[in-house]
């Protein structure tokens, strides 16, 4: 199991999300912590995903 201390790769998606290689804990803004334990988290970078900060694909719709 890694330790917090290891390295993470993170693969930046041109127009999609952050593949961040898991698992993962995102602290929020207000301080709450989202969690993942896959082995690839997708990050959301455009802000239109309705799982936040979790990517949901939602960049694939533009309007």
């Amino acid at each position: 199991m890694p330790t917090p201390r290891d390295a993470r790769k993170v693969t930046v998606v041109p127009g999609g999300p952050l593949l961040v290689e898991g698992p993962v804990e995102v602290r929020m803004e207000d301080g709450t912590v989202v969690s993942s334990d896959r082995f690839v988290v997708a990050v959301c970078s455009c802000r239109r995903s309705k799982r936040y900060p979790l990517c949901d694909t939602s960049h694939r719709k533009r309007r």
